[in-house]
């Protein structure tokens, strides 16, 4: 899926330009769609004064591939990656200014299945169901990998790029398995990921032993070297509760050095959030209070970037618990509701002043704006509004 560069470059010449377009935001939805049975990606412009979203003329998208289950948008912002998990392909759209999408390029992810994805400046990181080898099927499962893949810098006439996986040389293969260390559980169980998330130098993949009856968590913790090779953090992989399903971070940044501070994990199955200081090497300590309490089945989380809030959507009660962070420790504010189903969550990164979820069985996106002196919320203008049928991610660029 190759389009002239030339033409992606004349194409972000265009924009929104006298408009109150404050965001882009990208949904994607995995329900089917026309005759290559893509999912689609819908693109919306959120209202920087009502917080109204509509989408704009060029929308919904195909998705590239079959079941588009995350996304994520380069730290420049020109760039979105969505993976496919039917099709176990990652597909990059060039962001053109006015929000419009180009499929510049289609790869095949290293591992079976890809169910996340996560940027860094310099890495793309793509988390795997299964390990590429010959037994691993839906019938006999192995536990998931993850992979990194160079990003080369854009130039005056190419966007962004995707180098060749980074191997590992510890099995000569392009992937990381997720796999127990003897000292904290068997080797040989299925361990099966669910998120993944990058914050300062560290890798963070959240995790659940589906061979235990409790089905114990796990969050696995790399340090991310020049090259994009992983090595684990010293205590790795950290407990993490009962089937931890998301992964958000606060962190600092003192010109181009980024601290991360502390790390939140949804625990679907507890009904909990868990929060972790993070160390300077990577490692996770609980934080007072560990866990939280959350609504029924939590899906998603987000540390809010600019203010001390965190935002959890609760996929079965159909609402978002709302939280202040006071040295990270979490108090709840409220609980707002969201359309049926919400399983992903965003803050838009332009004002940080508006909160969105993706409604699954709902087929909408919810938002509201959100006030940065209390981080209570209200419901914006038209909200929610309608996507394609089974949204299951979102993410947003600024205008301009």
């Amino acid at each position: 899926m190759l389009v002239s560069a030339a033409g992606l470059l004349a194409a972000g010449l265009i924009s929104a330009c006298g408009t109150l377009t404050t965001d882009f935001v990208f949904v994607t939805s995995a329900k089917a769609a026309g005759s290559n049975n893509y999912g689609e990606i819908d693109i919306f412009e959120i209202n920087s004064e009502s917080g109204h979203m509509r989408p704009i003329p060029a929308s919904p998208v195909p998705s590239g591939g079959r079941n588009p289950v995350a996304e994520a948008v380069s730290t420049d912002y020109s760039t979105l990656f969505v993976v496919n998990e039917d099709d176990n392909t990652l597909v990059q759209f060039v962001i053109g200014s006015d929000g419009k999408l180009y499929p510049y390029n289609t790869i095949n992810t290293p591992g079976i299945a890809p169910i996340g994805v996560a940027v860094s400046k310099t890495m793309l990181f793509v988390l795997d169901t299964y390990q590429p080898l010959p037994t691993c099927t839906n019938a006999l499962p192995c536990s998931g990998s993850v992979s990194v893949l160079p990003l080369k810098a854009a130039t005056s006439t190419e966007p962004l790029g995707l180098g060749s996986p980074v191997t590992n040389t510890s099995n000569g293969s392009t992937y990381w398995p997720l796999n127990l260390p003897s000292s904290i559980g068997n080797p040989a169980d299925v361990i099966v990921p669910t998120a993944v998330t990058f914050s300062g130098s560290y890798l963070y993949v959240a995790a659940y032993d589906a061979t235990t009856a409790t089905k114990a968590g796990y969050i696995f913790a790399y340090t991310v070297g020049s090259t994009g090779a992983l090595a684990p953090v010293t205590g790795s992989p950290f407990a993490a509760g009962r089937q931890p399903s998301s992964l958000s971070a606060f962190a600092t940044s003192t010109g181009s050095t980024v601290t991360p501070l502390y790390l939140y994990a949804a625990d679907a199955t507890a009904n909990k959030v868990l929060g972790y200081s993070i160390s300077a090497t990577g490692a996770l300590t609980a934080l007072s209070g560990s866990p939280y309490a959350a609504g029924n089945a939590p899906s998603a989380i987000v540390a809010d970037p600019n203010y001390n809030f965190v935002y959890v959507a609760n996929s079965t009660d159909d609402n978002v618990t709302a939280y202040s962070a006071s040295s990270g420790v979490l108090t709840r504010i409220a609980t707002y509701s969201t359309g049926l189903n919400p399983v992903a969550i965003g803050i838009d990164p332009s004002a940080h002043h508006f909160l969105y979820t993706a409604d699954f069985l709902g087929g909408t996106v919810s938002d509201w704006q959100l006030s940065a002196t209390d981080g209570t919320l209200m419901l914006a203008q038209g909200s929610p509004t309608s996507t394609n049928a089974n949204p299951t991610a979102v993410a947003a660029v600024p205008h301009q």
